[in-house]
């Protein structure tokens, strides 16, 4: 897993935070899916996976390219299981990408996910990383009036670093991916291997 590294924007929300209410909550309740929530399968599906992402993160690009496809053909598509990916951004590139893809049709959300996932060797290195992601983007569809637009929109960028301010205050999540299937964090490496083992255990109880 990839560590945190905390990018001003998100030192400041911290810094408003009360101490109290700061502490990794541990136990505490599970997060629950919300209205803002883009959902990768049947909505109705009984098994919930909740992944924490950055764009950025070499890790969750893995989990996308290797991990994710098996999971998807066995346990999404035939609908015992969805997937929704909550942002949780490392650094300015992370925040910016995820505001571009949230600005995306819901229907255009995932595959604009996978793209920028795919391409992270054409854009995170990338010294103007931000031309070069606006190049991604218009290849996929996004305009450059559009990218712009949602690039610049300072409610959504404040809507995606809160998604990662509740997860760290209120979950104590601090490195990506991190994911909770049915509201229990998962532990050890996201394999295909291990995910299967822990979803057949949970439709065997369902």
């Amino acid at each position: 897993m990839r560590e945190i590294w905390f990018a001003p924007l998100l030192v400041l929300l911290l810094a408003c935070v009360n101490p109290a209410s700061a502490q990794p909550a541990g136990a505490a309740a599970p997060p629950a899916v919300s209205g803002q929530d883009r959902i990768l399968g049947n909505p109705n599906a009984p098994i919930t996976i909740i992944e924490y992402a950055s764009l950025t993160c070499p890790h969750c690009a893995h989990f996308e390219d290797a991990v994710l496809p098996k999971i998807k053909q066995k346990w999404i598509d035939p609908g015992k299981a969805k997937l929704i990916l909550r942002d949780f951004p490392l650094d300015d590139a992370a925040l910016h990408a995820a505001m571009v893809a949230r600005c995306a049709p819901p229907d255009r959300f995932y595959p604009l996910i996978e793209t920028f996932f795919h391409t992270q060797d054409q854009w995170v290195v990338a010294k103007d990383w931000k031309a070069a992601l606006q190049r991604i983007a218009q290849l996929a569809g996004i305009s450059k009036t559009k990218f712009d637009t949602c690039f610049n929109d300072k409610k959504l960028e404040d809507e995606v670093a809160n998604s990662r301010l509740d997860a760290s205050t209120k979950l104590g999540v601090d490195a990506t991916p991190t994911f909770y299937v049915n509201g229990t964090k998962f532990e050890g490496e996201p394999t295909v291997e291990a995910f299967d083992k822990l979803l057949s255990g949970m439709a065997q109880k369902s």
